[in-house]
């Protein structure tokens, strides 16, 4: 597989623009938005095919980052935008029909937005090898797909440093969308995060699905249950990586005094859905689908199209933390320390928990 490690300026400042504004059918579940267009006429620009994740546009979370950067390109070349969202039960057959159904009706660049999507990708690439199909968070061997991955566990560590900082009660948690590889990786590096700071600090985990069930992306009262539980045994920061799960477990611990949450995907402190509990959001773990998705349209668009594997680093400013809100303002010497630490190689960040 031929490798696309630089990124290029562009990009870098795209993802800073990004971060001053987890996770993974049937055509039956076509979602349209403001954005989209039905895509069937032929025009200049380009027609772009999007296969969400489940909880799609919306989600305030990795969908949304990933939906903006295909707004971005829209608004940028021309064109139309298809946008098809995945269920909680879906097929590999579901999928795989989804991806080729955008293919037939000539959308080009098509993205399969989560790791969910690989197998079928890999199928229907080979199928029409003249698209050139993105997927986020997986790798597809292919010569007509780009791989956009991101070092999810290097700004879950620097979450992990904050927790750590910040907990009075020497307790937090995590709770992650689904018990797979890709969500490992947050878990894997917010606990080393948290114990490389304070090895006394307490770590409850807990997932909300499993295996091939992926309602745990988009299940807000799971996620709101499962913080309530950490709550209540005394934990006071909560990091989620469960996509729109996530959202129900800002709103349990913007119900508890002194407790943060810590937001994923988006700056989810300045999501407007979740502007009633933004006073609890300590920082999110922004990792800028956006951005990659962005890079590869603009690829297509200009007549190179991306393929290999682009991993969008911390270094390279793929993935962050936010500082909206200014409550990570006072420990900022100590992140920093930290980044630097990541970045120079000195600390290496596990990928498995």
């Amino acid at each position: 597989m031929r490798r696309v490690a630089k990124l290029s300026a562009a990009c870098i400042a795209s993802a800073a623009l990004a971060l001053s504004a987890t996770a993974c059918g049937s055509t039956s579940s076509e979602k349209s938005g403001s954005s989209s267009s039905s895509g069937d006429t032929q025009g200049e620009g380009v027609k772009i095919g999007l296969a969400f994740d489940v909880g799609g546009r919306g989600d305030r979370s990795f969908n949304d980052s990933a939906a903006r950067g295909a707004d971005k390109a829209k608004e940028e070349f021309g064109g139309s935008i298809k946008e098809l969202t995945a269920k909680t039960s879906d097929t590999e057959a579901d999928r795989e029909q989804r991806l080729t159904d955008l293919a037939q009706a000539g959308y080009n660049p098509i993205i399969g937005v989560g790791y969910a999507y690989a197998t079928s990708m890999g199928k229907v690439a080979a199928k029409y090898p003249k698209t050139s199909f993105g997927i986020v968070d997986s790798v597809v061997d292919a010569n007509n797909v780009d791989s956009i991955t991101f070092t999810e566990e290097q700004g879950s560590y620097l979450a992990g440093v904050a927790a750590a900082l910040k907990t009075k009660k020497d307790h937090v948690g995590f709770i992650g969308g689904v018990d797979v590889p890709l969500i490992k990786k947050f878990e894997a590096g917010y606990v080393q995060g948290v114990k490389d700071t304070n090895p006394k600090i307490k770590v409850d985990v807990q997932y909300l699905s499993h295996g091939s069930d992926t309602s745990g992306f988009a299940s807000p009262d799971k996620g709101k249950a499962a913080a309530k539980g950490m709550l209540d045994k005394g934990a006071d920061v909560i990091y989620s990586a469960a996509g729109s799960s996530g959202n129900g477990s800002i709103e349990a611990v913007s119900a508890v005094n002194g407790a943060w949450a810590i937001g994923v995907d988006s700056d989810q402190y300045n999501i407007p859905g979740l502007a009633k509990y933004k006073d609890s959001i300590l920082t999110s773990v922004v990792k800028n689908v956006d951005v990659g998705v962005y890079d590869f349209i603009k690829s297509v668009h200009d007549g190179k199209p991306l393929t290999g594997t682009n991993t969008y680093s911390l270094a390279k400013g793929g993935v962050s933390l936010a500082t909206s809100g200014g409550f990570i303002d006072d420990i900022k010497p100590q992140l920093d320390a930290a980044k630097q630490k990541i970045v120079s190689g000195e600390i290496k960040v596990k990928t498995t928990p």
